[in-house]
């Protein structure tokens, strides 16, 4: 059963920069409890002008529960604000990719990253105290799954009620269903709540994709037709992320989105387009 409402549990978290500056001396220490100079997992996460949301999604994932050793690595894509003094702040590693993109940012952190297996995160995200473990379970478990996704739901910044998401994220996971057994699974896969190997990641060129294409379901296309393995979708309702709709509103708002996901039921055009 997916929330009609957003959970306390992520409202605590869903603030702006103002609100969370004076968690982040906790933020730093949790971080510096969970990181390792030999993680097992690395989370990577662009950002961009990200100084109203980076707190947001460094306390979330500061106050995870898990069993693993971790790395955060914030890739400054040229920000002009403070994006990349709050995640020193923070104290996770943060680097510069000066060659604008997102599929460059992802690739700096990729490169850099320790850890045997990369999650993908985005810094508008709130990220459950389970993601972590969720997430990579299936790949720890299993060596015929090449890629896990997860699922998500949609924090409404532009006045859409959540009620009218909470229908739409229902109707959207019928179109992931089927995605996944009847047209392309790899629609299914977003970057900001993703999970892979790191090598078998670097093996296919990373997130470099064709024209035309998006780096995250175009990565997902590469590891199985390589011949790493199969994806797995996490359903868990406790590991749900919470994702801006800032997405959805830059690309015509709710109504738009709608219609696009309409279209990609008719068409095999996959990874063209995402909303």
């Amino acid at each position: 059963m997916r929330p009609i409402v957003i959970p306390e549990n992520i409202l605590k978290f869903n603030k702006g920069r103002n609100a969370l500056t004076a968690e982040i001396p906790g933020i730093a220490q949790n971080f510096n409890r969970l990181k390792s100079e030999q993680p097992l997992i690395s989370i990577i996460i662009p950002a961009y002008n990200e100084e109203e949301n980076i707190l947001k999604t460094l306390f979330s994932l500061s106050q995870t529960v898990t069993k693993h050793t971790i790395e955060v690595i914030v890739v400054n894509n040229n920000s002009a604000d403070d994006t990349e003094l709050l995640a020193n702040a923070c104290q996770v590693n943060c680097i510069t990719e000066k060659k604008q993109g997102i599929t460059n940012a992802r690739n700096a952190g990729l490169q850099l990253a320790k850890g045997e297996y990369i999650l993908n995160a985005d810094a508008d995200t709130i990220y459950p105290a389970t993601w972590i473990d969720d997430m990579v379970a299936p790949l720890i478990n299993d060596a015929t799954v090449c890629l896990t996704y997860g699922t998500f739901s949609f924090v409404p910044i532009a006045g859409t009620p959540r009620l009218v998401y909470f229908f739409y994220e229902y109707a959207a996971d019928f179109n992931r269903t089927i995605c996944k057994h009847f047209k392309e699974e790899a629609l299914n896969v977003y970057g900001f709540n993703s999970a892979c190997r790191r090598l078998q990641c670097l093996s296919v060129d990373g997130f470099n994709h064709p024209p035309g294409t998006n780096e995250d379901g175009w990565l997902a296309i590469k590891l199985r037709e390589k011949g790493y393995g199969r994806f797995h979708w996490v359903t868990s309702t406790k590991s749900i992320v919470w994702t801006t709709d800032r997405r959805i509103q830059l690309d015509g708002g709710l109504y738009k989105a709608t219609y696009d996901r309409l279209v990609k039921n008719i068409s095999l055009d996959h990874v063209k387009k995402k909303s």
